[in-house]
């Protein structure tokens, strides 16, 4: 077992220094790969080390320490670069995505808004595109060999988290060099990563998933991040595969919803070994049984160790991580009636059940959120909003507080009324189920994903929900696949659906 405490050295080191004992070495840092084709991009840590103080130099031209700074930029070695090098020149990275679609203009300028950047670090064909502020873009900025980093306390904001808004107006949780460091630390200890250990995966930058493994850990760790782009991986779920196949010993991470599509992937794949990998994190959402074994039937015949598969639980306000399965792999326990899958123990911080809220204490938590006074952490602890229990001394997630459905005094799990809509019929893909209140009181009602939507689709949902769960659907919509709403993130957006189909409908609670 992992010790139980972040230790003292680490807590006390910035993050920074890491990037300054990497350069001594000239080895890969990081790799960008783009398809089609073998193509790659790749900085040394010397190289990656010069950008960095490039862009140290430009942000302290035109900021002061504390400012904050935007990036949003193309998922590509300029988004390191420009993470990195805000960290450096000791701002306050504000890491987000690309702007396009109304959906993620409209999260840009709510995080605009309520960081006030000073600056924005862009790419250079995203120029014209990111609310008027003093912006750089990254690939004209020069190189620099002397910039010094900053001299931060660990307790200083090293960026802010944006949450992905499933339930709310997406906030920013504040993220310490400490936290950083720590979240770091107890990633690489879960999963026994070491300087040769390659984190690979597509999970956006802006995500604190994709943040952390892709490029806090390497830095921590000294070792390699090989990436691509998520509309890369949503192109051929496969590419992600082998980039596991290509880099043997490698850690990566996706949300269930990934698994699912890989798996249904599975038969294109040609010949690769996968005896390797060392860990798949299945987080970000509720992680699903039948996903599970699915991913490990299909990839088997490769050589995939089940035990590779890791179901793991965090949150932006934790930096990322909470729990995660060790060695041992995947824990699939039937209680009530439901297999329910653990999202293993915690290493390096402490969780609690009150009230049936899962809270978590540790080094990891964020200091609060940008701009609010409240107190994000009262007594040491983190009220998530997460549901759970503790069987076995493993964690088990059930639901979100602020989602769950009462009915005449029961307590129903939209997940749990989602995977039942979703496996009534084969044309039903993604569900969105929330609870609604109406003259007839509470009730539910689903937004679901369907190929081919008539009456019998309608019919069979409404069978499956009457029969599983004892509720009728106050309403039901059927839309194409893809409509469903979902977060920056990839997780059902409730929310959204409630108010633009609930909503939009004329009905008022």
């Amino acid at each position: 077992m992992p010790p139980a405490a972040v230790p003292d050295a680490v807590l006390t080191t910035p993050f920074t220094d890491y990037l300054l004992r990497n350069a001594a070495e000239d080895r890969p840092a990081f790799t960008c790969r783009t398809f089609p084709g073998p193509a790659g991009h790749t900085l040394t840590w010397p190289q990656l080390l010069a950008r960095v103080r490039g862009v140290a130099r430009e942000l302290r031209r035109v900021t002061r320490p504390g400012d904050r700074v935007a990036i949003v930029a193309r998922q590509d070695l300029g988004y390191v670069t420009a993470f990195l090098g805000t960290l450096y020149a000791g701002r306050v990275a504000v890491p987000l995505s690309v702007p396009n679609g109304r959906t993620n203009r409209a999260r840009v300028e709510s995080a605009f808004a309520d960081a006030t950047p000073a600056a924005c670090l862009t790419s250079k064909d995203l120029v014209d595109k990111v609310p008027p502020v003093t912006v750089l873009a990254v690939e004209d900025i020069e190189p620099g060999d002397a910039e010094p980093p900053a001299a931060v306390a660990m307790t200083d904001p090293a960026y802010l988290q944006y949450t992905s808004g499933s339930t709310r107006r997406p906030a920013g949780a504040v993220i310490s060099h400490r936290a950083l460091v720590a979240s770091c630390w107890q990633t690489t200890q879960c999963y026994r990563a070491g300087a040769s250990t390659p984190l690979v995966g597509w999970v956006p930058f802006f995500h604190d998933m994709g943040l952390v493994l892709l490029i806090g850990t390497p830095v921590f760790l000294g070792s390699r991040s090989v990436f691509c782009t998520p509309m890369d991986f949503v192109r051929d779920p496969l590419r992600w595969i082998r980039l596991l196949a290509d880099h043997p010993g490698a850690v990566t991470a996706a949300p269930n919803f990934a698994f699912d599509l890989a798996a249904e992937a599975a038969p294109g794949l040609e010949a690769v070994d996968l005896s390797h990998v060392n860990s798949l994190l299945n987080g970000s959402e509720p992680v699903r049984a039948d996903t599970v074994e699915n991913f490990a039937r299909a990839f088997a015949p490769f050589g995939l160790p089940r035990a590779a598969i890791k179901p793991c639980y965090g949150l932006a306000e934790a930096t990322v991580f909470v729990t995660s399965a060790g060695d041992e792999g995947p824990t699939i326990t039937e209680l009530d009636g439901e297999p329910r899958v653990s999202v293993g123990r915690p290493y390096g911080q402490r969780i609690r059940i009150v009230d049936k809220e899962i809270q978590v204490s540790g080094p990891n938590l964020a200091d609060g959120y940008w701009g609010r006074d409240d107190e994000i952490a009262p007594g040491g602890w983190l009220r998530t909003g997460d549901l759970g229990f503790v069987h076995d001394g493993q964690l088990y997630v059930t639901g979100r507080r602020k989602d769950l459905i009462i009915v005449d005094g029961r307590n129903h799990h939209p997940q749990d009324i989602e995977a039942t809509v979703e496996a009534a019929h084969p044309s039903v893909r993604r569900a969105a189920a929330f609870g609604v209140r109406d003259g007839r009181g509470e009730g539910v009602a689903v937004v679901a994903g369907c190929t081919a939507p008539d009456a019998a689709v309608e019919t069979a949902v409404r069978r499956a929900v009457s029969a599983g769960h004892d509720l009728p659907l106050r309403a039901l919509w059927l839309v194409r696949p893809g409509e469903v709403p979902r977060t920056s993130s990839g997780k059902v957006s409730r929310a959204a659906a409630r108010e633009r189909w609930w909503g939009e409908n004329g009905h008022h609670d």
